[in-house]
This record gives structure tokens, sequence and C-alpha cells, in this order.
């Protein structure tokens, strides 16, 4: 018979065993007594705690509502303390009763209704300890499962189930797999794991306050203590639970060698994500450009950079991409950054009073300097059609957008040569009709000009 026949057949022999045994408890619970008449002072506390819940849910909940001034943990406990009415109202009455019976009649005529007040006590304890883990799927399946394991180990069933749990195996050899050894592995792993991230978040809480560390090397120290503490917790919890590394020596080889060649770009980039966190070349904040992507850059990760665009797109760019090519980064030493802006005017325009009017079109526009670089504008040529100059002007927020400022320079130009009846030119056409000595007309000609 194979393993996985086995297991099956000890299986289903021990839930029939099981299922036996709970139809003689019910049995036996339903049989005219005291165990009897304790299962129907149960049901009638939980039908009495749950009147009591409709009726005081309403009044908490009010009186909640006007405490406006208390903190917000305490506002929080009023919450869940709100949500479990029906289990604290049933504690307190089962303890009661169980109190009174146990002064007017013999111990064991109450034994049920006492085992009842403690199950539903340490259930609600568990409910709110457990509130303090934030993260919501690790909270419910830290609730069930300390719900389980209270519950069996109260009615006294821990052992039986430990047992049971335990024969469920699996044997290839020498190694022998059970369902208790999975579970014992998957429970020791989570809480190292959770452990270690709560760790992680609070040494990463930590290094974000100091002032003294750059962003890059904020990024480098909290990835470095999350790869240790992780790897410390996955290791801890194989040594815990008897798993034994040195064998996996051969493993670790082909891993090795599967990684070397099918996960190049990966390492790379991990590789890539190292060298830009020491060499500081970028960090969040900066703001560069890569091809035809403009951008600041958002957070560093290991594979990637995640740089946010004036459209609000983000863009994820591998870490080898910014090792490999040629970046722009437009606050690396300093956040001073130069535009520059080409337009024309007519010959007919004075140079020197236009440079003289670009300047101060330029210096009124916000977000460019005055000090310590006040614009400037020079003749670059004399065109065709337009005497071209270039004005230069100089501003320190580029994550504010570059084409913004540039239409608002443009805009300023137009106003202020509007003003002082400075042209602009543009060209234009000029079709003349030539005709034969004979009069008859001929071809076209065609003379292109740009008048101002």
């Amino acid at each position: 018979m194979d393993p996985v026949t086995e297991v099956t057949s000890s299986l289903i022999q021990t839930i029939m065993l099981y299922l036996g045994q709970a139809r003689d408890i019910v049995a036996l619970f339903l049989t005219p007594g005291w165990r009897l008449y304790q299962v129907l002072i149960i049901l009638a506390l939980i039908a009495l705690s749950w009147l009591l819940k409709v009726l005081t849910e309403p009044r908490l909940q009010e009186w909640a509502r006007s405490r406006e001034g208390w903190p917000k943990w305490r506002l929080r406990l009023l919450v869940q303390i709100r949500r479990r009415m029906l289990l604290i109202w049933f504690s307190v009455l089962a303890w009661l009763v169980y109190l009174v019976m146990q002064q007017i009649t013999w111990p064991s005529r109450s034994y049920f209704i006492g085992l009842a007040a403690t199950l539903s006590t340490v259930w609600l304890s568990i409910g709110l300890a457990v509130q303090f883990v934030r993260n919501r799927s690790l909270r419910n399946v830290l609730r069930w499962f300390l719900w389980i394991y209270a519950t069996l180990y109260f009615v006294n069933a821990l052992d039986e189930i430990t047992a049971f749990l335990d024969r469920l195996a699996i044997e290839f050899g020498e190694t022998r797999i059970s369902a208790l050894s999975v579970i014992s592995a998957l429970i020791v792993l989570g809480v190292l794991i959770a452990g270690a991230r709560m760790l992680s978040r609070m040494f990463t809480a930590n290094v974000r306050k100091n002032q003294d560390l750059s962003p890059s090397m904020q990024e480098l120290t909290t990835k470095g203590v999350q790869l240790l503490l992780y790897g410390l917790a996955i290791y801890i919890g194989a040594e815990a639970i008897g798993f034994d590394l040195t064998g996996l020596a051969f493993l670790y080889g082909v891993i090795g060698v599967g990684l070397g060649f099918g996960l190049q770009k990966v390492v790379s980039n991990l590789v890539s994500g190292l060298i830009i966190l020491l060499d500081k070349s970028i960090k969040p904040g900066d703001v560069i450009s890569l091809g035809d992507t403009f951008g600041w850059i958002d957070s560093l990760s290991a594979r990637y950079v995640s740089v946010v665009t004036r459209e609000g797109l983000e863009y994820l760019i591998p870490n080898e991409d910014l090792i490999a090519n040629q970046v722009v980064n437009w606050t690396h030493s300093n956040h001073l950054v130069r535009l520059d802006i080409y337009f024309g005017t007519a010959y007919d325009d004075d140079p020197h009073k236009v440079r003289a009017l670009a300047i101060e079109a330029a210096s009124g526009v916000d977000r460019v300097l005055v000090q310590p670089k006040a614009p400037v504008c020079h003749i670059v040529g004399f065109g065709d059609s337009s005497v071209d100059y270039i004005l230069r002007f100089w501003i320190t927020d580029p994550t504010g957008g570059l084409t913004n400022v540039r239409g608002n320079v443009y805009l300023a130009l137009w106003d202020i040569f509007k003003e002082h009846d400075i042209s602009i030119p543009f060209p234009q056409r000029e079709v003349r009709m030539l005709k034969d000595p004979d009069g008859t007309a001929a071809q076209p000609a065609r003379n292109d000009d740009a008048a101002g």
C-alpha cells in the first residue's frame, strides 16, 4: 500500500471513530438529568444575553458618540466592546449562575456551566488582545488559532488531537512528515516572520527619523536589516522544527547555477540597486530624465526605481537601465536648473531693446530666479526672416514642471512685445503670375519671402 493510500485509510478510520464518540456524547447529553439541565441553562443564558445586547448596545453607542474629547484608543476600545456585547453578557451571566450553583448544589451539577463561562471569557480576552495586531489577515489567523487551541485545552482534548495529527503522516525512507509537524512548522515560522516584520518596521521608523543619514543610506540600511531579520527568522524556524539545512548543500548548488543562468536580469538589477544606493548617484526626490521619461524619483527598490511624471504616471525603471544608460539628474549636486527658449524678432526692431525687454519679461515670471543667477538674453544669429535670440533663465524647483514655466515666459514675452510694438515675424509666400510676350499667361513663379 502506498503512503498516500495508507494515510487516507487511517484518516477515514479515525474520523469514523470520532464520529461514533460524538454520537455517544450527544446521546449522553440528551438523556434526562443534570447534563441536559446544564445544556438548557446555557441555551437560556445565550437567549438572555442576546436580549440584553439588543437593549444595551444602542445606549452604549449613543453614549460613545458623546465622548468627543476622549483619546482615540478609548473610542476604539468602546467599539470593540460594543461588537462583543453578546459574549460579555454571556460571560457575566454564566459566571454568576456558576458561582450560585456552586454554593447551593453539588459542584458536578454546574461543571459544564463553568466550562462555558471559562471558554466565553477566554474567547473574549483573545478577541480583544489580537486587536493589537495591525495586519487584518494575520489578526484573523491568530484569533482563530488561539480560539481553537484554548477550546481544545479547556475541554481536555488537546492531547488526543495532537496524537491524531501525529498519526497523519507520510514516510519516505527515513523521512517522516506528519500533519502535526507541518502545522508546528507553519506556526513557528509565522510567529518568527511576524516578529521580524514588527522589528523591521520599528527599525525603519527610527532610521527615517535620523536626519544625519542620506535617503540612499536610509534605504540601504533598512533593506539590509530586513534581509537579515527575515533570513534569521527562516533559519531559526527551520532549525526549531528539526529541519536539517546541511543536507541541502547540493540543492543550494543547483539553485545557484539556476540563478546564474535563468535569473541574470534579476541578479543584475539587485546588484545595480546596491550600487545605486552606495554611490548615491540618485536618491528619492531627485528629478531625472531617462530617454523619454522625465519625473522625480518616488522610491528606490531592490529591483527597480519608481519615477513619477508630471502626468501622474509611475514608471518602474529597472536598476540595470540606470547603471548602463545615460541618466540626466537635474538635482544631483544642487537644485539649480537652467532653461533655454528661442525666439526671433524683425530686423526693424532694436536688438538692444529686445534683449532688455526679454530679460524684464522673464524676471517677472514666478519661479524664475533673479538672484543669484538672473536671466540673460543673447543674439545667436541672423536668420532669413528674423534676428534670432536665446533667453536663458534659472529655476530651483524642477519638480514643479518645465513646460509650464517655459509657457509662462513665452506668454510674458508676447505681452511685453505687444506693449512695445516689437514684431515677431513669420514666413509668408508670394505668388506672381508672369506673362509671355504674346500676352498668354505663363506658369506661375513662386518666391518665398518672410516679411515681418
